[in-house]
């Protein structure tokens, strides 16, 4: 390997009840986001004791993956809460590491999943390589298609692929929505793609002005119940790991709804520390490094 350290890079969650405020600050930094909206979703941290559970499967992945590339010191940081990538890399230069590479714990294209990480890591004392997205790698495919065997069975469900939503405005600078949609059929492909199946999406924010993704996976499900459908399996193939909007908006609201719609609902796994998204990993790592975006891919959206 060209690299001596190996960067696990995340969004990060809080840990406690007295972290969930400043962490929503972090997120929300200069999006002039009202307090009681950021009120309303601390509500939803404090349901599950005021911790996400992205922390604790981040540590996971981190001693998976020091399992799996034993000859490379492996270390972890995050944008929005501790450890915070800066402190990280510092301690990484104190380590005396000379050359690293990140993995981004996204496997899709967008400024959010992708170009921010890339400034998250600028200006560090040593070259840092960041993995590209990876949602077509076949490690990414066939562990997402092992968490929805798991689910399936011998049924024969709807299922919502669903992902986070994106304004508009993100999603119209990137290929996320046709990375999605080619990352759901390749899923269904290897399980049986004589499955209904639709891509939805979850988690958006902002002001209701403001044009983002859809549909959401609570009005899909609304549309399904009334045309019939009382079986559904969500697979949240948008996210490597549970986070809060996983166990929030799935788990809690899209159940409690279909519970009173009469669907039953069942929910894959993320792919987590599957071991073939582990191994994944190590082959992105041991691989000649792809370029990871042009200079105009995956702008911010706009604020206005």
């Amino acid at each position: 390997m060209d690299y001596d350290a190996l960067l696990l890079l995340s969004f990060g969650g809080p840990n406690a009840p007295d972290d969930v405020m400043p962490f929503l600050r972090n997120v929300t930094r200069g999006r002039r986001v009202p307090e009681d909206r950021l009120a309303e979703v601390a509500a939803r941290y404090q349901r599950f004791g005021g911790k996400s559970p992205i922390n604790e499967e981040n540590e996971k992945l981190l001693e998976a993956l020091r399992t799996e590339i034993p000859g490379l010191p492996v270390y972890w940081g995050n944008r929005n809460w501790h450890p915070y990538v800066s402190d990280t890399i510092a301690r990484m230069a104190e380590d005396g590491i000379k050359r690293a590479i990140v993995f981004a714990t996204s496997a899709y294209s967008s400024y959010s999943s992708c170009r921010q990480y890339l400034e998250n890591i600028e200006g560090a004392p040593f070259p840092i390589d960041k993995i590209p997205p990876f949602s077509n790698h076949p490690g990414f495919i066939e562990a997402n298609q092992d968490r929805l065997r798991d689910v399936l069975g011998d049924a024969r469900p709807l299922i919502l692929f669903t992902a986070h939503s994106l304004p508009q405005s993100m999603a119209d600078g990137c290929d996320y929505e046709s990375e999605l949609e080619a990352t759901a059929k390749a899923v269904l492909d290897g399980i049986g793609p004589e499955l209904s199946s639709r891509v939805v999406y979850q988690s958006r924010s902002g002001p209701p002005q403001v044009p983002w993704l859809g549909p959401d996976v609570l009005d899909a499900l609304r549309e399904v119940a009334a045309e019939g459908v009382k079986d559904v399996v969500l697979a949240p193939i948008g996210f490597v790991c549970d986070h809060m909007e996983v166990v929030f908006d799935l788990d809690v609201e899209a159940k409690a709804l279909a519970s009173e719609l009469g669907i039953r609902l069942r929910r894959a796994k993320t792919v987590g520390t599957h071991p073939r998204f582990v191994r994944m990993v190590r082959e992105l790592v041991e691989e000649p490094l792809r370029q990871c975006c042009g200079p105009e891919c995956c702008p911010p959206p706009s604020r206005g």
